[in-house]
């Protein structure tokens, strides 16, 4: 029924407990895992010179700048993957991991769509409550859009 299960995770205590769920739900239908990461970095470079100056007011990143922050956000995300990777095989299920860029919602529902996935389950809260009320819930995102059923964990 569920041979294909997508587990988005973004480090939160909520997105753990989903883990733990989906790896629950695969050892009961001998299901493979995919974890998905997606990361972004909201700031984009100016093209100033080296040094920058800056303007007051103007927040402006230089692209060397920028670069060693997106390589920083790019590693915690592969840091989280692998962490939950590694809890998923000490439970003898198999799992594949996905690191990407872009909109947490399009890149997940994406994900799903290319490798034609049965069931996703996420957390119903990631790490920024702000963020989620600002921009609209991640969960609720892909649960309007997914090709697939969406568990949501509490």
């Amino acid at each position: 029924m569920f041979s294909k299960i997508l587990v988005p995770l973004d480090g939160s205590e909520h997105s753990m407990r989903a883990l733990d769920i989906a790896i629950q739900i695969a050892k009961k239908f001998n299901s493979k895992l995919t974890l998905i990461h997606v990361y972004s970095v909201s700031v984009r470079p100016v093209p100033v010179p080296e040094p920058a100056t800056f303007a007051p007011g103007i927040p402006m990143m230089a692209p060397a700048e920028y670069s060693r922050v997106a390589e920083a956000v790019k590693s915690a995300g592969a840091r989280i993957l692998a962490e939950g990777a590694e809890k998923v095989k000490a439970e003898g299920v198999e799992v594949d991991t996905l690191l990407r860029e872009g909109h947490t919602v399009h890149e997940i529902v994406r994900a799903a769509e290319e490798g034609k996935f049965d069931l996703i389950v996420m957390g119903a809260r990631g790490l920024s409550r702000i963020k989620e009320i600002i921009l609209g819930s991640v969960s609720d995102g892909v649960i309007r859009n997914a090709p697939c059923p969406v568990l949501v964990t509490k």
